[in-house]
């Protein structure tokens, strides 16, 4: 099982710090030129995230956080679907 790590900010919000990172590994699947089957699954998570993703409440639920001085990360991760936590210090 592969778990990403997304870290949001008072810049950027969850969906964009995804949308970023879908990007970042698309990029490195297509510039390898061959099979990855890590980057493939990696891929697969994310784009299942964007697509499922609650991101109106992830984005109040995180922002209040950061507003508090918090940092907040979210690790993704697929389990029978794509799941996530929320992880706050």
């Amino acid at each position: 099982m592969f778990e990403i790590e997304l870290i949001p900010d008072l810049e950027q919000c969850i969906e964009t710090v995804a949308r970023k990172e879908h990007a970042r590994v698309l990029a490195r699947l297509l510039a390898s030129g061959q099979r990855n089957r890590e980057l493939e699954e990696k891929l697969e998570i994310l784009r299942l995230f964007l697509e499922t993703a609650d991101f109106k409440k992830l984005r109040a639920e995180s922002e209040k956080m950061l507003l508090e001085g918090k940092r907040v990360r979210f690790l993704v991760y697929s389990d029978n679907g794509v799941k996530y936590e929320i992880r706050v210090t």
